[in-house]
C-alpha cells in the first residue's frame, strides 16, 4: 500500500494491523513527517504529492486522508476547489497513470458531504467514475469502536474490480448510550459557549488540530466531582488510538512547537476506524446490504451511499458498524490539568451573552471551578 497525505501515519496503522505493507509515505508538514520517519524507519518518505511522479510497482491499495482545511466547518469551508482539499485530485492522477490499485481508501470530515449543496462529493465521485471505479462511503463514529471521542469521519471505499459494498455495510449495530452524564466524566468545547458546546456524555467531543501557529486547543472534561480539567497531549494520542508520547519525533523538526502536536493529532485518523476498515477489507462477509436499490436524488448526501455509472443510492445504515467494549473516559485522562481561571472565565462570560441551553448543574460548576482557581483573573475582571 501507499500513504499519501499520510499525517502521522492512522491510517497505515489500522492497515498494518491486518498485513498491509506500506511502501511509500507522502507527507507535507514538517512535524508529521519526523513522526513517520521515526515511527515507519524503513519506508520512503516522500514531501510533496505534486512532485510524486507515480506509485511504486504493485501497489494494490491507497490510502489517501487528503486534507479537510478547505471542507471543514472548523477551517474556511473553502470548497473541494480549495488550495488544500483541491490537493485531493493528486490522489487521481497518480491512479491514472498506473493501471489499478485494487483499492481506493479515502478519510475526510463529514462537512464534505454539504459544502456547497453536495459539490465536493460530485467532484470526487464523477472523478472516481471517469476512472472507472465503483464506490461506496459511509460516516462512521469512533465510539463504535470503543474510543470515548465522538469523531465522525467520511470512508470512502473505491475499486475497479472489487465491490466495496460488503466491506462498508455488511455490519450495522446501531448507535447505543454511552454513560450516564450524572455519574460520568462529560466533554465539551471550552472555547465555546455562545453557539454551540459539543457535549458528549462519557467522551470527548471531536478533538481539533488547533491553531496554525502552534497553538494547542484541547477540549475540557466536567469530571463527577464538578473540576474541569483539560486533557494532556497524551491523552489526546490514546484517544486517537495512538501510543503515548507516538507524537514526540515531531519536535526533532526544525520550528516545529510543541503546540503542534496537538495539531498531528487533532487531524490524524482514528487508528482503530482504520483498524476495523482493514478488518472489513480482509473478511468483508456480514448482513445482506440494506436499500440496494435506493436512488440518490436532489443534492443532499446522505451518511452512506454508493455508486458506479453515473447512478448512486442511498444506504440505511448508522454510524456504528459495530459495538467494541466501550472505555470510560476517566482512563483516558492521565495526564489532564486543570482548566485555568483565564479560559473558564472566559467561557462563563461567553454563556453569559448566549442564549444556549446548558445542561443541568453545568453553569454551577463552571462557577464553582474558577472559585477554586481563584477567581477572575484581574486583567479580565
Amino acid at each position: 500500500m501507499v500513504g499519501l497525505f499520510a499525517g502521522i501515519g492512522g491510517l497505515e496503522l489500522g492497515l498494518a494491523a491486518h498485513g498491509w505493507n506500506t511502501e511509500l509515505l507522502c507527507e507535507i508538514d514538517a512535524g508529521a513527517r519526523a513522526v513517520l520517519s521515526a515511527r515507519f524507519p524503513d519506508v520512503e518518505v516522500h514531501q510533496d504529492v505534486t512532485r510524486l511522479r507515480a506509485l511504486p510497482a504493485g501497489t494494490e491499495l491507497v490510502a489517501a486522508g487528503f486534507p479537510c482545511q478547505d471542507l471543514s466547518q472548523a477551517g474556511r469551508t473553502a470548497g473541494i476547489t480549495g488550495a488544500r482539499s483541491g490537493l485531493v485530485d493528486e490522489v487521481f492522477r497518480l491512479v491514472r497513470r498506473r493501471r489499478g490499485p485494487r483499492w481506493l481508501l479515502i478519510e475526510n470530515v463529514p462537512f464534505m458531504l454539504q459544502l456547497g449543496r453536495g459539490q465536493a462529493m460530485r467532484h470526487i465521485t464523477a472523478a472516481l467514475e471517469n476512472l472507472g471505479y465503483m464506490w461506496a462511503y459511509r460516516v462512521v463514529d469512533a465510539r463504535a469502536f470503543g474510543l470515548p471521542q465522538r469523531r465522525l469521519r467520511v470512508l470512502m471505499l473505491a475499486s475497479r474490480t472489487e465491490d466495496p459494498r460488503p466491506v462498508l455495510f455488511g455490519t450495522d449495530a446501531g448507535p447505543r448510550e454511552t454513560g450516564d452524564p450524572a455519574l460520568d466524566p462529560c466533554g465539551f468545547y471550552w472555547t465555546e459557549g455562545v453557539r454551540g458546546l459539543g457535549w458528549a456524555v462519557n467522551a470527548v467531543p471531536t478533538l481539533k488540530g488547533g491553531s496554525g501557529l502552534g497553538i494547542a486547543s484541547p477540549p475540557a472534561v466536567r469530571l463527577p466531582s464538578g473540576e474541569i480539567v483539560t486533557p494532556g497531549i497524551v491523552d489526546a494520542e490514546r484517544l486517537q488510538g495512538f501510543s503515548r508520547d507516538w507524537t514526540a519525533p515531531a519536535l526533532a523538526a526544525p520550528g516545529v512547537r510543541a503546540g503542534h502536536r496537538w495539531k498531528l493529532v487533532g487531524n490524524a485518523v482514528s487508528v482503530r476506524m482504520a483498524t476495523w476498515a482493514a478488518g472489513r477489507l480482509a473478511d468483508p462477509s456480514g448482513e445482506e446490504i440494506p436499500g440496494e436499490q435506493d436512488p440518490l436524488t436532489g443534492q443532499r448526501w446522505p451518511t452512506a451511499a454508493w455508486g458506479r455509472a453515473g447512478k448512486a443510492y442511498r444506504v440505511p445504515v448508522s454510524t456504528w458498524p459495530i459495538h467494541e467494549p466501550y472505555e470510560d473516559l476517566r482512563w483516558f485522562l492521565e495526564d489532564a490539568q486543570l482548566l485555568s481561571a483565564r479560559a473558564t472565565a472566559g467561557f462563563l462570560r461567553r454563556a453569559g451573552r448566549g442564549t444556549l441551553r446548558f445542561p443541568p448543574g453545568f453553569l454551577a460548576d463552571m462557577q464553582n471551578h474558577l472559585l477554586r482557581m481563584g477567581g477572575y483573573p484581574q486583567e479580565a475582571a
